[in-house]
């Protein structure tokens, strides 16, 4: 008996023990993990959401019950310890700079994904108007996103260069500002987008073109497909203040600034009309919502974008 209570008095002790030190160590096990996670994306080796897992094949265990695959970030690994499939990335040449958003036209985006605001600037560039608005956007050290009209780049080529000097993220929006070519067929709108590239090109020899904004935002699977194939991401919006219907900067200003979020995308114009509107409301714009957000451009051509305001190394095959 009395050797069965030592052993009782033993397996209570170590039982005690054991509780004290797992209370000593939570904390400092949180603190770890923690370090490991922050040094994880200084490395690449936390969830990117710039790369997709390719498609599995059909009947595969992460297909979705209709077939189609699921689109899901992953981790980006040097080294996969698995038989899994290597991360492909969604950067890179040929390839647009965002994925697909599932929850936009045809796939087109709506969000920056991230928590940084996006100012998009359409119909330019203007002589009268862009001037003014890259001034303002200088002195609130902010980059946009420019959609440019190929036949306004071509009129205006020193005003391209203006916007890719300052920093700024360029966008074909098409020739002549079409709003049914996402209908007409594929060679039309193939046609269309390359005239407008070789514009801006022609400004800007080095320049990216990253994104396609369709007129009118009439977007179609043609129109979105096209722009995929020629490397471009197709940019939708989340924040429309209607600025082309001259409402006044006041009803401009209240519409973004109460409508900005993390994530959003902004849609205004600096051409295509009288947009004094617009300029005067980007005084109001730009020190209220960049105040509550950061405010950026949207990733441009092959670079790997930001997170967190950690830069990630690029993908294997990037340059």
């Amino acid at each position: 008996m009395g050797q069965v209570n030592d052993e009782t008095a033993v397996n209570r002790r170590g039982a005690v023990l054991a509780r004290l030190l797992k209370a000593r160590t939570v904390v400092p096990a949180l603190l770890a993990v923690a370090a490991i996670l922050t040094g994880a994306y200084s490395l690449g080796l936390a969830v990117d959401p710039y790369v997709t897992r390719p498609a599995p094949a059909a009947g595969s265990p992460s297909a979705t019950a209709t077939g189609a695959p699921a689109n899901r970030p992953v981790a980006r690994e040097p080294g996969r310890r698995n038989s899994e499939p290597m991360a492909q990335p969604v950067t890179g040449p040929n390839r647009p700079p965002l994925p697909e958003d599932r929850n936009g036209p045809f796939g087109s985006r709506m969000t920056t994904g991230m928590s940084y605001v996006a100012l998009t600037f359409d119909d330019g560039p203007d002589p009268n108007y862009t001037p003014q608005t890259l001034a303002l956007l200088r002195r609130y050290e902010v980059k946009a996103t420019f959609c440019l009209v190929g036949e306004n780049a071509r009129r205006y080529p020193q005003l391209v260069r203006a916007i890719a000097a300052d920093g700024h993220t360029l966008c074909n929006h098409s020739w002549n500002h079409d709003f049914g070519l996402g209908a007409r067929g594929r060679k039309v709108i193939e046609d269309d987008l390359r005239r407008t590239n070789e514009a801006i090109l022609a400004a800007v020899p080095d320049g990216k073109i990253s994104y396609f904004r369709h007129p009118g935002g009439n977007w179609t699977s043609g129109a979105v497909t096209v722009a995929r194939e020629m490397g471009m991401t197709s940019l939708h919006w989340t924040v429309d203040p209607q600025d082309w219907t001259l409402p006044g900067a006041g009803s401009i200003a209240a519409t973004v600034n109460a409508g900005a979020h993390p994530g959003a995308i902004v849609l205004l114009h600096d051409a295509g009309g009288n947009r004094q509107g617009t300029v005067n409301a980007l005084r109001s714009i730009l020190p209220n919502v960049g105040r509550r957000f950061p405010l950026d451009a949207l990733p441009a051509g092959i670079d790997q974008p930001p997170r967190f305001g950690i830069e990630l190394p690029l993908h294997p095959g990037q340059v």
